[in-house]
This record gives C-alpha cells, sequence and structure tokens, in this order.
C-alpha cells in the first residue's frame, strides 16, 4: 500500500460504499449484501428500528429537460448475427487462425478435449465436505458435494470457461444450470499453473485443502452467475459471445442465452447479418458501405473501446448491451474507481485490473498504440506495428517497431546483455504483476500495460513491485534505485494530470485541493476523470451552502468536458452539490440540452453516479442525505421505476413508511411485477400496521418470481412480526431450500424455533 498518508474526508464529502460489483450497484439482496427496506429480525423477535430522518427536499427550481424521445439508433438484437462459421464461406484464413485461438477456445459445452481439470481423479478434501469431480462417458462431467450434516448434491457441468491459456497463471471455471434457469459459477477453480483446484476466499484465492472449510469458498453456495443482472454478483458479458440473462415473466424463470462460449467473430466486428446478405447477393462491391464497420479504419480509441468490451473493468450504467451498439451506451470504464479503489495514481494495479491500464501509457497519450499493434485480433499472436509476425510475447520487436532507435545497439539503453531477459523491453517496462486483490497463494499475473519506467524507490513507496526487483531479488531498494539514477540521470517526470493527484494527498483546504484536482489538462483523460473523483468523494456532499464560487467555477467548465465520463461525473458533482442554485440550475439545463447524441451514454452515467451515491449514504444510514440524492436522480430520471424505488427504500429506511409506500406503488405503475419493489412495499405497509396489504404483496412477490430466497426470508420475518411462528418457519425453510447458503434465513429459524421451544411447559 502507499505509504503516503491520505486525507480523511470532510464532513459534508460523500462515502465509498462498500464495494458493490464493477457492472453497477444492486439493490436487491443477496446472502452478503442486504437490501435496508427489507431487512427483519436482527436479534430475537424484534425488527432493526431504523429511525427516523428529517428528508431532505426536492432540488428547487424548474426541471430539468427530460430523456429525449427521440428515435435514435436501431437497437441491435439477436436476428443480426449469423455465427463465426458462416464468416469461414468468406474469410477462411482468419476463420483458421481464429478457430485455433484462445478466442476459438474460451469456453464451451464440457468435452475431452476442452476440459483441463482432473475429472474422475483425486477428490476435493475441504475440512467439512468431500467433492468429487466426477466424468461418466465422454461430456458427462459433474461435481458431487457431500458436506457434514447435509445431503449429498450433484452439480452437473454445464459449461466451461478458460483452458489454462494465460501465461501468468492460467484457470478454468465451471457453471452449472440451476433450477431457476441462470448458469451459476461453481467455486471449484483449476490452476492450470499449480495444477491444483482453488477458490476465492475472503483472503483472497487459495488452493482448497483439508484446512479450508467449504463454506469459506465466497461464491458457496453457487451465487455468482453467467450474465450480467443487477439481481446477482455476475461474469458480465466477457465470457462468451452475445450472452444476456433475462427474467421471463412467463414462464417465471430466468432465461440465459448467448452464442457460444468462444469469443466469436461478432464479438469485435458486431453483429454480420447485413454484412453476409451484401456479400451473397454480390453488391458488396458497389454498395455504399459493407454493412459492418471497418476495424481497421478505426482510431486509437475506437480501436481500443472493442478489446475493453472484455479486457477492462466497466460499471454497467444501462442494462442490454450486444456487441454492435456504443459500449459507452451501456458501460463506464472509469466508474468502477467510485466502487474500489483499483488503480494508484499513475495507474498501475492496486487491486485487480485487466488491460485498460494502457490509458496510463505515454505510448497511448503521446502517440497512437492500439491493442492490436502488439497482437494479431485473430490469431492472438503477437506482431509490431507493421503487421509484420514475432516470435512471441517477449519479442522485442513489439517497442522495436516505434522506437527503432534502440535496435542498434540495445546493450546502451538496457544495461544489460543483449538477447538476455534483463535485454528484453517488456522485462522492465511491460513485468508480469501478481493481481493483489487475488493473493498470492495462486499464480495470477498479467502484464503491467501501463508501460511504465522502472522507478524503484517510487515503485516501493505505492505499493508496486518494481519491475528491478522482480530479476534483483534481495538487493535493497536503495541500491537500486541508485543503479536506475546512475544508469539514466533524471528520469521523464510523470504527466501533469498524475503529478497534482498525487500531490492532493493530504490537502485538506477545498480550495486549494480544487485548484489540483480540478485544473482542465490537455489529454490523460484517465487520470483527470481520477482527480475529479477524488475531489468529488472527499469534498462535496448533498446541497453544500457554502461550496466556493471557484470550485463551481471550475466544474462548469468541466461539465463540457469532451470525454463521457468526466462530463457526466462533473454534471453529477454540480447537482448534488449545489443542484438547488438557480446559476447552476441554468447550467445544468444548458449541458443536457446541448448532449446531442451523447445524451443517452451521459444521463445513463449521471444517474448511476447520484444512485451509487444514494447506496452508500443508506449503507450508512444516512437516510436524509440519500432521499436528498435519490431524489435528485429522480429529478434527472423522472418516473424511471428503478429511482422511483431506491426513493422508497430511503424513506422506509428512516422510518416514513407513507411516503415509501407511495413511491414503491409508483415504481410499479411502472414496472409491475417488481419483485424487489414488492418486497419493499410489502415491508413498508408491514410496519405501517398494514398486515393484509403486506402479506399480499409478499404473495405478489413469490408468484412474480418464485426464485428468490430473500423474498421468502423478508416474509418469514413480517410473520415473526405478527407471532405467526409456524408460518414464519415455513417461510424460512422455504428461502434456504432455494439458497442453502442463506445464514440470515438460518439464523432467524433458529431463533424462532428456539423461542417456541422456550414456550413449551
Amino acid at each position: 500500500m502507499s505509504k503516503r498518508k491520505r486525507k480523511k474526508p470532510e464532513s459534508g464529502a460523500t462515502p465509498r460504499a462498500p464495494a458493490p460489483q464493477p457492472a453497477g450497484p444492486t439493490r436487491w439482496t443477496q446472502k452478503r449484501r442486504i437490501t435496508v427496506a427489507a431487512v427483519g429480525a436482527a436479534t430475537g423477535l424484534a425488527l432493526i428500528a431504523w429511525g427516523t430522518a428529517h428528508h431532505g427536499r426536492s432540488a428547487a427550481g424548474a426541471p430539468l429537460p427530460p430523456p429525449s424521445a427521440g428515435a435514435g439508433r436501431t437497437p441491435v438484437s439477436y436476428a443480426d448475427f449469423v455465427g463465426s462459421p458462416t464468416c469461414r464461406e468468406c474469410h477462411a484464413a482468419q476463420y483458421a487462425r481464429w478457430e485455433r485461438s484462445t478466442h476459438g477456445r474460451a469456453g464451451g459445452p464440457p468435452t475431452a478435449d476442452r476440459v483441463i481439470a482432473p475429472f474422475g481423479g483425486a477428490p476435493i478434501l475441504f475440512m467439512d465436505a468431500v467433492v468429487r469431480p466426477s466424468v461418466d462417458g465422454r461430456d458427462g462431467y459433474s461435481f458431487t458435494v457431500a458436506q457434514e450434516g447435509r445431503p449429498a448434491r450433484v452439480f452437473p457441468v454445464a459449461a466451461v470457461v478458460g483452458g489454462g491459456f494465460m501465461a501468468g497463471g492460467g484457470t478454468q471455471a465451471f457453471f452449472t444450470r440451476n433450477d431457476d434457469g441462470t448458469l451459476r459459477f461453481l467455486p471449484f477453480d483449476y490452476s492450470a499453473h499449480g495444477r491444483a483446484w482453488f477458490c476465492g476466499t475472503s483472503r483472497g484465492w487459495v488452493p482448497i485443502t483439508p484446512a479450508l472449510r467449504l463454506e469459506e469458498c465466497v461464491e458457496w453456495p453457487p451465487s455468482r452467475v453467467l450474465g450480467g443482472h443487477s439481481r446477482f454478483a455476475s461474469c458480465e458479458q466477457c465470457h462468451g459471445s452475445q450472452i444476456s440473462l433475462m427474467f421471463d415473466t412467463t414462464a417465471r424463470a430466468y432465461a440465459t442465452r448467448f452464442t457460444t462460449l468462444a469469443i466469436n467473430c461478432e464479438s469485435c466486428h458486431g453483429p454480420g447479418r447485413r454484412h453476409v446478405a451484401l456479400a451473397r447477393s454480390g453488391a458488396i462491391d458497389t454498395a455504399a458501405d459493407i454493412g459492418m464497420q471497418a476495424l481497421a479504419t478505426l482510431d486509437k480509441d475506437a480501436s481500443s473501446r472493442v478489446c475493453y468490451q472484455c479486457h477492462s473493468l466497466k460499471t454497467e450504467v444501462r442494462p442490454g448491451f450486444l456487441s454492435g451498439e456504443p459500449l459507452e451506451d451501456y458501460f463506464s470504464l472509469n466508474l468502477p474507481m467510485l466502487v474500489r479503489n483499483q488503480r494508484y495514481p499513475d495507474g498501475r494495479v492496486r487491486e485487480f485490473a485487466y488491460q485498460e491500464g494502457q490509458s496510463y501509457s505515454d505510448c497511448y497519450l503521446n502517440g497512437s498504440m492500439r491493442c492490436t499493434d502488439c497482437h494479431d485480433p485473430h490469431a492472438q499472436s503477437y506482431r509490431d506495428v507493421t503487421g509484420t509476425p514475432l516470435r512471441g510475447r517477449f519479442a522485442d520487436g513489439q517497442c522495436l517497431g516505434c522506437h527503432a532507435s534502440k535496435a542498434g545497439a540495445p546493450e546502451r539503453h538496457t544495461h544489460h546483455r543483449a538477447g538476455s531477459p534483463g535485454s528484453r523491453c517488456v522485462s522492465c517496462h511491460m513485468p508480469y504483476l501478481q493481481e493483489a486483490l487475488v493473493g498470492d497463494a495462486v499464480r495470477y499475473a498479467r502484464s503491467d500495460h501501463t508501460i511504465p519506467i522502472p522507478r524503484p524507490a517510487f515503485d516501493t513507496q505505492e505499493g508496486v513491485p518494481t519491475a528491478c526487483g522482480l530479476c534483483h531479488q534481495g538487493v535493497s531498494v536503495d541500491t537500486l534505485e541508485a543503479q536506475v539514477q546512475a544508469w539514466y540521470g533524471e528520469l521523464k517526470p510523470h504527466h501533469t494530470a498524475v503529478t497534482r493527484l498525487m500531490q492532493a494527498d493530504g490537502v485538506a483546504d477545498r480550495g486549494a485541493a480544487a485548484e489540483l484536482l480540478l485544473t482542465i489538462e490537455p489529454r490523460h483523460a484517465a487520470a483527470r476523470f481520477a482527480a475529479l473523483l477524488r475531489f468529488m468523494t472527499e469534498y462535496l456532499g448533498p446541497d453544500l451552502p457554502d461550496l466556493e464560487p471557484d470550485v463551481v467555477d471550475r466544474l462548469e467548465r468541466l461539465s463540457s468536458d469532451p470525454d463521457l465520463d468526466i462530463q457526466s461525473l462533473a454534471l453529477a458533482s454540480l447537482h448534488l452539490a449545489r443542484g438547488e442554485d438557480p446559476q447552476v440550475r441554468r447550467t445544468l439545463t444548458e449541458r443536457l440540452g446541448a448532449l446531442g447524441p451523447r445524451a443517452t451514454a451521459v444521463r445513463a452515467r449521471w444517474r448511476w453516479i447520484l444512485s451509487f451515491l444514494g447506496d452508500a449514504y443508506l449503507e450508512r444510514r444516512q437516510f436524509a442525505r440519500a432521499t436528498t440524492t435519490y431524489r435528485k436522480a429522480e429529478e434527472l430520471e423522472p418516473g424511471d421505476p428503478a429511482v422511483l424505488g431506491s426513493v422508497g427504500r430511503a424513506l422506509s429506511s428512516g422510518g416514513d413508511f407513507a411516503g415509501a409506500v407511495r413511491y414503491f406503488r409508483s415504481s410499479l405503475e411502472r414496472a409491475p411485477g417488481n419483485p424487489e419493489t414488492l418486497v419493499n412495499l410489502a415491508y413498508a405497509l408491514g410496519q405501517g400496521r398494514d398486515v393484509a396489504g403486506a402479506s399480499a404483496a409478499y404473495q405478489r412477490a413469490i408468484a412474480a418470481n418464485p426464485w428468490e430466497p430473500m423474498t421468502h426470508y423478508s416474509f418469514g420475518n413480517f410473520y415473526t412480526r405478527i407471532a405467526q411462528p409456524q408460518r414464519a418457519i415455513q417461510e424460512y425453510e422455504r428461502a434456504l431450500a432455494l439458497d442453502p447458503g442463506l445464514d440470515l434465513a438460518r439464523r432467524a429459524l433458529e431463533r424462532v424455533r428456539g423461542a417456541g421451544a422456550r414456550a413449551l411447559p
């Protein structure tokens, strides 16, 4: 960790919420994250007393312009995709390279040629369970879990993701089809590097041994799903092609849909139906376009976004993405920094990331570097900037294609013998670093795509393993630093935006911090976003009457920034801190009116930010702030059912159950049958002594989605509160049947049964 001390947030600052997933804030309950309005008995038979609060007022002034109802672009649908085999008809050479690549072999049904883990071998031994990975015939793979005190369960393997391909530590994961229609991740991963089974725990990834209890695996029982969904922790859309997960209200089950669990042609090129039609008709040579985007013509930003669909941490700000849609309309690459402090100021990985660190590199900022300059997009082999194939991932041609002056006598630059590992460009500038969030027990290292200059003293201060120390282990940092300075003298300074971000550490005065963090800098959008985010989370809060005019002026200038994320964050910051001020109100209205084709992407981010901040206040029981912030989101998206539900949750948590009921009912008018809203409505009605109304709402929630364990848990709490223990027991048991790992329900069941036993003569 960095040795620089961070300033504590001021009393008006926005706190970070305890890390929800990078896809976005989930309000529906999971076993480790509870919807506050649905929480029931905490101890004994008493419900949690949320207390009362003075709720924040809606922002004053004229209403903000509503979302445009314009036609926009035609959305992509599944009918637009033709599948990779169709592409082979004309592009046989590219198809052949892709088919052998890691993208082409990324996943699919369990088959003998795909599964690398030792099924049929030794059992996986936990302290309290035995898991037997077995294979019956050629393709019948399964895990049988025998846990102490519980009946054995068989989990057939429905899908395999990964094949142990990555040089820094490849893994393979397995999914089973749940009764509710989801494909759920099984917490028995296999490490090709370590030739061992492992699982994720609260302390990182660890090999499975008899010293580990099964329930220490955070994904047990299986809860993470394939495909993005606000209800679940998920694997997003990356591990497969054209993945979607929706709740089918007719079938009353989830529908998991995908083209393939490989990464197919249309994942990058977009839907091919129109292109194929033009090619087969013979009209493609005379048509105005080829029926899909020509990826080779994209600039560095658009080209990188094609890869960032998967090779980045991102936050879903709008559901429904399919390849071919604008990524920025559905995802933000920078908002994950609001959820978790993922990066150091210079962009290197603090906890976990993918390859989006490239946006911090000089090769990108001061050059034209895109992913395909080094990576062949079809074969995933390596090449130089001219497209010439290279012998492997460590070939210097990746760098020397642009830095030709270093090729003649490499020892003059590297100070290591030519051809030695220490003389490779990537050894110093793209070292393999273990992802900190996964821990050190299981190898999972990735090449540092920020392409930094080795700075032994600075690197160590930041908490990043320095490239020099990876080879010269046991040599002191002072010695390494002295050698680097002797060879190279004064090193190239960091970008100004990064320097300002670091200089802001420990600055208590808001005006001084604004001067450092809210200064317009050319280029480096990622660092400027990080600076603005730092300012918002540490110095701003809802409706600050004393916000300095200079700060408002700086935020207003940033609210016209060409970068979508920066513009959205600046607008959200202004709205949060001074949304009732008439001048700021005019600015917000003007900016909304001038968004044009950016409107969808900016509004989605703006609303997501306000909703996330509302969640953060709600987590900390700051109900007035939560209500105020959610109502600002309501101003931006009036009538949005999710936002209305959020306001209801804040009111309910603060004790205004009548107000909450009005908001929940308004939400249900726009999204009838939403089980989360029905559960929260039931809770509020129950607290308002409307027993019949609460019971009816719970019944409607169960009818809408019979697979949701938290509905039954909350219904059990309701029955506990009205002194109907037998019905409470039934609901807790139903919750546990759907999710055996729901400890809230297990503890509640034990309390109710214990209270009943004590009441017997």
